[in-house]
C-alpha cells in the first residue's frame, strides 16, 4: 500500500526565518496551515497579518478549505498566528497535550498566578499516537520533546513537520537550552523521527541560510541520517549530547522569547487592551540565563 503525498507549500518568514507551512489533500482540497507566523516588529511594538494572510490569499487561489490550524509547539522565536487564523477560517486549533506543562512552567516566570495553565485555549490537545485526516490523508502525533517540553511532530501522509527538532542537513539540530529542554531528550526525539522511512519527506521550521544560501525547508530521512551536520558524526547519545551543549553555550537566547511565550503560550491572542485601548507585554528582567554580552 502506498504512502499517501500531500501538497505542502512552504511561506519563509524572513524576519524569524520562520517556514510556515499548507499541507493538502490534492483530492479533497482540505488542508492544514501548519506554524502559521503573526508579524511584529519588536522596535516599534506594532503587530500585522501580513504573513498570515499571504497563507490566506494562497488558500482561496487554490481553492483549499482549511480543516486545522497546527502547531508544533508554542515558540520563542515569533509570535503564532493561530487565534487571528481561527477567527477568519473558523478551523480548530491544535497543539501538543503537553503544551500545559510550558504554561505551568512560565506562568511562574511571567508571575500569572491566574493565568489558564490547562490548555483550553486550544480547541485540540494531542497525545503521542493520536491520529486525524487532513482530507482522507491519514496524520499521526509522534511526541518530539527535547527543544521544548512540548514539541510534537505531524507526520501527513509522506510528510514529516519536525520544526525545531532538525534544520536543514547543512544546519544540523535545534538548541536543547530553553527552560525545559534537554538534549538527550532532543536525542531520542530525532531519533524516532528518523526511524521513519528513508523516502519521508522532513520539512523544518526554520532555515538560517547558512553561508548566504538560499532558504531549504525540504530534505528526506535518507538525507537526514547521512548528511546532517551533527546527526551524521554522532554515533551515541553521549557524543550528541556533548556537542548539542557545547553548541548551546555559545547561543543568545532568542531576541523575541521573552516577547512571544506570553502569546504563544495563550494560543496566540495578543494581551487584552487595558483602559486606555493599548496592549501591553509583561517582561521580566533577570528571567533567563544565557546572555552573548557581544551579540549584536
Amino acid at each position: 500500500m502506498s504512502i499517501a503525498q500531500p501538497i505542502v507549500k512552504g511561506f519563509f518568514e524572513s524576519r524569524t526565518f520562520s517556514i510556515q507551512y499548507i499541507v493538502a489533500d490534492p483530492e479533497t482540497r482540505k488542508c492544514a496551515i501548519i506554524d502559521p507566523v503573526l508579524d511584529f516588529d519588536e522596535k516599534s511594538g506594532v503587530t500585522a497579518t501580513k504573513s498570515a494572510d499571504e497563507i490566506l490569499a494562497y488558500v482561496a487561489e487554490q481553492g483549499f478549505e482549511v480543516e486545522w490550524i497546527l502547531d508544533t509547539h508554542p515558540h520563542a522565536d515569533h509570535f503564532s498566528a493561530a487565534a487571528y487564523l481561527k477567527s477568519r477560517t473558523g478551523a480548530p486549533a491544535a497543539i501538543g497535550a503537553k503544551v500545559v506543562e510550558v504554561q505551568r512552567l512560565w506562568r511562574g516566570i511571567y508571575n500569572w498566578p491566574d493565568f489558564r495553565a490547562d490548555g483550553s485555549q486550544w480547541d485540540q490537545l494531542f497525545e503521542e499516537g493520536d491520529t486525524f485526516t487532513v482530507g482522507n490523508i491519514p496524520a499521526r502525533v509522534l511526541y518530539s520533546p527535547g527543544h521544548t517540553l512540548a514539541s510534537i511532530t505531524y507526520v501527513t501522509g509522506d510528510a514529516a513537520f519536525v520544526h525545531d527538532t532538525l534544520f536543514m542537513p547543512d544546519s544540523g539540530t535545534a538548541r536543547a537550552d530553553f527552560p525545559g529542554g534537554s538534549a538527550s531528550r532532543l536525542y531520542r526525539s530525532i531519533m524516532e523521527i528518523l526511524s521513519l522511512p528513508d523516502e519521508t519527506r522532513v520539512f523544518t521550521g526554520h532555515d538560517y541560510q547558512p553561508g548566504g544560501r538560499r532558504p531549504l525547508w525540504e530534505s528526506t530521512v535518507a538525507e537526514q541520517k547521512t548528511k546532517n551536520t551533527h546527526m551524521s558524526k554522532c554515533a551515541t547519545e553521549a557524543e550528541f549530547v556533548a556537542v548539542r551543549q557545547a553548541r548551546d553555550k555559545t547561543l543568545a537566547m532568542p531576541k523575541l522569547i521573552l516577547h512571544a511565550l506570553q502569546v504563544n503560550m495563550n494560543g496566540g491572542r495578543l494581551p487584552e487592551p487595558e483602559a486606555n485601548g493599548k496592549r501591553y507585554l509583561k517582561f521580566p528582567l533577570d528571567a533567563l540565563v544565557g546572555v552573548t554580552w557581544d551579540d549584536k
